[in-house]
This record gives C-alpha cells, sequence and structure tokens, in this order.
C-alpha cells in the first residue's frame, strides 16, 4: 500500500477494522511527512520547519502510568572536574527537565559534592579520576540508553584517555554518543574514537568547529559559506551528525543540511550549550527506540538534534522575555517544561 497513490490508501482504509485503520493512517501520516523532508529543498522555510517538528513530535514518548521508571531514559553524562561543575549539572538536569527518568553523572572525586549539592535529582558517581575508572563506569554502561561526553570534562591527559575508553565501551553497546565542549578538544586530536560510528553526534560552536575541521582537512574553514564546511566534516568524519550551533544552527549528515531558526535572542551566558547536549541525549535515545517506524531516509540524529536546538532556542526567548539581559542558563533551564509543551505537544 506505501506505494500506492494518497486516495487509493484512504479507500483501502475504510475496509479495514476501526483500530487498524486509524494505525495505518498514523503510518500514512509519517510517510507523507517524511517525503517532504526528504524533498525539503523544494519547501518553504517555514514548512520545513514545521516538518521536521512534527517528526520530532512523533518520537515523543507518551506519558503514561503503565511504564516503569527508566524507561523513557537513562543517561549518562561523562564530565565534571574541579574547575568545571556547572556544566555536567546542566546536561543532567536538563535530560531530566525534557523527560529522561535518570540521569548519571560521572565526574571527578572533588566535583562531586559540588555537584550533589546544586540537585537531589542526579546520580552522581565520584569515579571519573581513579585508578579503575573504565571498569567502574563500564559495569553502568548496560543500564544507560545515551552517553553525553565533555561538558566540565577539562583537557587532563587522565580524563581525556578515560572518556576515549569509555566513549569506545559505548559504541559496542550501539548506544547513542554526544560529544560536546571537551569531548570535541578529543575528537579534534584523535578524530578515530568517534568516526564513522552512525549513532555519533557532534556539536561544535564556531570555534570548536573550525578546530575539527582543520585538524581534519588541514586547510583553513572557509567561513563564508558555513553549509558547504559543516557538510564536509561530517563527510570527513563518517557521516555522523554535526549540529554546528550558531546564529542559526546547522544540523547536517553529509549528505543533507537542515537549519533551525527557531527564535531565540541576543543574549549569550555559559551552559546553554550544556541544555542542548543534555536535551539532545534524552531526544537520541527516543528517536532511535522509534526509528523502527521510520523511512529509511530520516536519520534519527537529525531529527533529535533539531528537536534539541529548537527547545534550547525556545527556552532562551523565553526565559529573555521574562528577565531580559539578566538571563543565565538556570533561567532557560526553568522554562523547559513549557517550552517543550509548546513546541512539541501543542
Amino acid at each position: 500500500m506505501t506505494g500506492a497513490p494518497r486516495h487509493t490508501r484512504t479507500a483501502a482504509l475504510c475496509s479495514l477494522p476501526v483500530a487498524l485503520s486509524l494505525a495505518l493512517t498514523w503510518v500514512c501520516w509519517k510517510e507523507e511527512v517524511f517525503e517532504r523532508y526528504i524533498g525539503f529543498g523544494s519547501t518553504s522555510r517555514r514548512g520545513m520547519d514545521n516538518d521536521i517538528l512534527s517528526l520530532v513530535k512523533s518520537i515523543v514518548p507518551p506519558l503514561t502510568s503503565k511504564k516503569h521508571k527508566g524507561q523513557d531514559g537513562r543517561i549518562g553524562i561523562i564530565g565534571g572536574c574541579q574547575e568545571y561543575t556547572g556544566a555536567p549539572y546542566f546536561a543532567a538536569i536538563a535530560a531530566l527537565k525534557v523527560g529522561a527518568d535518570l540521569s548519571h553523572v560521572f565526574c571527578t572525586r572533588e566535583a562531586a559534592t559540588v555537584i550533589k549539592s546544586y540537585s537531589p535529582e542526579l546520580i552522581v558517581h565520584p569515579v571519573l579520576d581513579s585508578p579503575n575508572a573504565v571498569e567502574e563506569i563500564e559495569k553502568w554502561l548496560p543500564r544507560l540508553h545515551c552517553l553525553v561526553v565533555g561538558p566540565g570534562l577539562g583537557r587532563e591527559d587522565a580524563l581525556l584517555k578515560t572518556a576515549k575508553e569509555v566513549i569506545e565501551k559505548s559504541k559496542a553497546r550501539d548506544i547513542p554518543i554526544v560529544i560536546d565542549a571537551d569531548g570535541l578538544w578529543l575528537v579534534s586530536q584523535q578524530p578515530s574514537v568517534i568516526q564513522g560510528y552512525h549513532k555519533g553526534i557532534l556539536t561544535p560552536n564556531f570555534m570548536e568547529f573550525t578546530r575539527l575541521y582543520e585538524a581534519l582537512h588541514h586547510v583553513p574553514v572557509d567561513s563564508s559559506d558555513h553549509q558547504r564546511s559543516a557538510t564536509q566534516l561530517s563527510s570527513a568524519m563518517g557521516n555522523l551528525t554535526v549540529v554546528l550551533k550558531g546564529e542559526q544552527d546547522l544540523i547536517t549528515d553529509g549528505t543533507k543540511v537542515i537549519s533551525c531558526s527557531v527564535e531565540g535572542s541576543g543574549r549569550r551566558c555559559g551552559g546553554q550549550g550544556d541544555l542542548l547536549s543534555g536535551s539532545l541525549g534524552v531526544l537520541a535515545h527516543w528517536a532511535y527506540s522509534s526509528s523502527a517506524g521510520m523511512n529509511q531516509s530520516v536519520n534519527p540524529s537529525v531529527v533529535a538534534a533539531f528537536g534539541a536546538c529548537s527547545l534550547t532556542r525556545q527556552c532562551n526567548s523565553q526565559a529573555f522575555h521574562q528577565h531580559g539581559r539578566s538571563t543565565t542558563t538556570s533561567d532557560m533551564i526553568q522554562q523547559i517544561g513549557t517550552a517543550f509543551k509548546k513546541l512539541f505537544e501543542s
């Protein structure tokens, strides 16, 4: 029935039992959205945004009392050291606020008490700088649906070595891996750590992007054509998803580029990228859990990335409306619930 004209499919539905008819109507609707997504170059900017937002809405799991704790997402954050305790907190709490059931932070011993003091909702593991750090983290990997590597990680060789080994262990478990902040520094030094991993997602700002691009291509990045440069970086990394953050967030898997232009604000402050990476971890889990019903041409990582970029921008806009120049990431975190409802549940 997939290849039949829409009126043929509709007629066939009329002869089916109601429950099956409703299910197939949902499938047909998703097919039409996927077809518009694949051919988005001919659609309007607003129309494309609405189509991709529809895809994001389709991966959001329903809230029901029939589920058990952990079913909607158990997210792990690798990062947090003496100097940087806010970043892993922002990523982890954002994951919870978006809808994950459990949020784990694997940090250094010095950072653990500080991060614990920020919120009792987080599960904090003070193991990142322990002699057997990889073994301590690896035993938790079977319980995690997604890993976010980099917020507050720092650049100490020992911590980067641990992060690299944990990434390798996570790849073997085939879970989505979001890499941000100092995790991107690791990738720029050793691209092979994530290169070619189809569930890998990189979220660089322009400075981080430039470092990655020049490490892979050994030539300066062309700052006049961000779309082309982002596509080239994704291709060089084996077509994993790249989210180039900026005035418009560019999302590419090396075959197509989409931009997220949901209105934000002129306010920039530390921590917004951590909100994005934490929310992206949850959405990536949902997208890959829903991918069995997706058209093969739709990349779940791209759908998740568009959702996370849209949500971060919406939170920024709402927080700025209330607080103006004094807006901080903590203000944005408080907007996640209403921003999520506005974008994905309206």
